[in-house]
């Protein structure tokens, strides 16, 4: 982990919480003038440490909210394979998690979609396009008990 001091991780704290703070505002939480903090957080945003500014957005609101978990095993895997893969599945913005795994599967797809029939749609339309596809478990979130953003510090 990168050096951080207690005020680092007070301002990355508060931030987690609320990204649209102020400079001002974020001085005031961290007890210290805004010059100081924009400085910080301009070496936190040089070091990658600060990634990005989002908005958290609701998917029910959105209708969004079914949530599925497809664990992707592929028939085989080189490294021309799963560039190709990964190249694939960021072209679907249904996708918005993916990770690489351990395990019986290679990789664990999060996928926000209205209802099981647009989920239909993009399996058999967009993953089943794929052909080093092996095959596919789909797990439904029936409810969502804890969903954290951010980091704990």
């Amino acid at each position: 982990m990168e050096q951080l001091d207690h005020t680092d991780i007070a301002i990355l704290r508060a931030l987690q919480r609320n990204a649209k703070l102020t400079t001002k505002e974020l001085a005031d939480t961290v007890h210290l003038t805004p010059t100081p903090v924009f400085e910080r957080l301009k070496r936190l945003e040089r070091q990658g440490i600060i990634k990005q500014y989002i908005a958290v957005l609701d998917a029910r609101k959105l209708d969004r909210a079914f949530i599925v978990f497809c664990s992707v095993k592929l028939s085989r895997m080189n490294h021309d394979i799963a560039l190709d893969f990964v190249r694939r599945i960021a072209e679907i913005p249904e996708v918005t998690e993916c990770y690489n795994i351990s395990g019986d599967f290679d990789y664990l797809l999060k996928i926000n979609v209205r209802d099981i029939a647009q989920y239909q749609e993009i399996l058999l339309n967009k993953l089943g396009t794929i052909d080093s596809l092996g095959s596919v478990k789909s797990s439904f979130v029936m409810d969502e008990i804890k969903h954290e953003y951010g980091i704990s510090l």
